[in-house]
């Protein structure tokens, strides 16, 4: 028997007298992509409170790369919330804190690297601006079409997809620049993409914003909610020599893709980008609330005293969270796995393909596949409705899937790396089901 088990119908009874509870007291705006409410997780399973078993392709939102509950990081939480579990860590520190500033800097390429801690990806985002304006003395950020950041104001600034992230929330932040991203499905092939972007970035240091005037660019080397993109490595090296050639400072976010999704500990290593800071959270620790910015001596410590900080940031249970989550990648080589688990993906899509025409692209590092459907293979026009079939056919099937892309129309697939190959493949045999049952559906 595998691993999915469905006892009843999605909702289940108690899911559904749950989700009425929640409709008469939870704001509209979270909204919910699973009609059922999860009881317990292990793994890459996760059991609802009516007794079903669904296989997670989404490990809540790519925080649960290592599993939920492993055995390891509950250990190293229940430890360290019996010592305390909270102190400003800029009041009374703590050790666990140094420790994964230690390991961080380790893993990032050792050297002269330096480490602050907060609670959010947006929390880190905001604070990797804040390091580069103090560094730099400038004003001006740049981000780029496609790209998400986060929910705070100057991560709605920099994110570009206005809908549902930005409309009705303005207005933004000043002295932010959009500049166009290496998108080579839509962009006309590899080569064509990556000169037409980068010629449209330097057009842009004459007609839009004076580089002198630019502390930063904050850039996905692999763009995540917009669309699982992978530019070429042409285009994130000319942007690395074009920025630093106006001494203007690269924030890599690795938010989504960094802790070893790609196949390497940061999604910059496939590409031989070298960005200035680096911005993590998600799966850093487990879906614990803990974020990093990590970056050159020179740079982060160019604030002065105080001026970086809060109340909870770095918080002791996260931290003694994420140093069990990098010891589990390091011992159980998640490295590797992640590039196993890619590959298996990556080759049951392109069967799926053969038989199903609205597969217009599979494409991805490590295990960060993204599946964009489309219309017609030859237009390549965004297909959102089948998207909508296809996962809502996965939920029938046991298997939680999400999406994502500038159109709403890109499956994106955060499994956990920690699951069995029979898991993966009951839970690829599921996906293929559901494209050939959307197939029929909206065809």
């Amino acid at each position: 028997m595998g691993s999915i088990k469905l006892v009843t119908e999605i909702p289940g009874p108690r899911s559904a007298e749950i989700l009425a509870r929640k409709q008469r007291v939870v704001a509209d705006p979270l909204d919910l992509h699973v009609n059922a409410v999860i009881d317990h997780g292990e793994g890459a399973r996760v059991v609802d409170v009516d007794g079903n078993t669904f296989l997670d392709f989404s490990a809540g939102l790519g925080c649960q790369m290592v599993g939920y509950s492993h055995p390891k990081v509950v250990e190293a939480v229940q430890r360290q919330a019996a010592r305390f579990s909270h102190t400003d860590f800029s009041v009374v520190p703590y050790e666990p804190y140094v420790e994964l500033a230690e390991r961080l800097v380790a893993a990032t390429g050792g050297g002269d690297r330096k480490v602050a801690l907060f609670n959010s990806g947006a929390e880190a985002i905001e604070n990797a601006v804040k390091f580069a304006k103090a560094a730099t003395g400038r004003p001006a950020v740049l981000a780029f079409e496609g790209g998400f950041h986060g929910r705070t104001l100057l991560t709605m600034s920099l994110t570009s997809r206005h809908k549902p992230y930005k409309t009705g929330f303005g207005p933004f932040a000043a002295e932010v620049y959009r500049l166009p991203y290496c998108y080579p499905y839509r962009g006309g092939g590899p080569e064509r993409a990556t000169r037409e972007a980068l010629e449209a970035i330097e057009r842009a240091f004459v007609t839009v914003v004076d580089p002198r005037s630019v502390a930063c660019a904050v850039i996905e080397p692999i763009q995540g909610e917009g669309g699982f993109v992978v530019p070429t490595p042409e285009f994130l090296q000319g942007v690395q020599e074009l920025l630093h050639r106006h001494g203007i400072l690269i924030v890599a976010d690795e938010i989504q893709s960094g802790g070893g999704r790609a196949g390497t500990f940061l999604a910059s290593e496939q590409f031989g980008f070298e960005p200035d800071l680096v911005t993590m959270a998600k799966a850093l620790a487990a879906g614990y609330p803990l974020s990093a910015v990590i970056g050159r001596k020179e740079v982060m410590d160019a604030p002065g005293p105080s001026a970086i900080g809060g109340t909870y940031v770095g918080n002791p249970v996260a931290c003694a969270a994420a140093n069990a989550v990098l010891q589990v990648v390091e011992e159980e080589g998640l490295l590797a796995r992640a590039e196993e688990v890619g590959k298996a993906i990556r080759a049951r899509w392109e069967q799926i393909a053969t038989e199903v025409p609205e597969v217009g692209e599979v494409r991805g590092v490590g295990s960060m596949i993204g599946v964009e459907f489309v219309k017609d293979r030859g237009t390549r026009e965004p297909n959102e409705a089948f998207l909508g079939a296809f996962m809502r056919e996965t939920q029938r099937r046991g298997v939680i899937t999400v999406s994502c892309g500038m159109y709403h129309n890109v499956l994106r697939h955060l499994i956990p790396l920690v699951l069995t190959d029979d898991e993966l493949e009951e839970g690829l045999e599921a996906l293929a089901a559901s494209a050939t049952a959307a197939h029929a559906s909206t065809a």
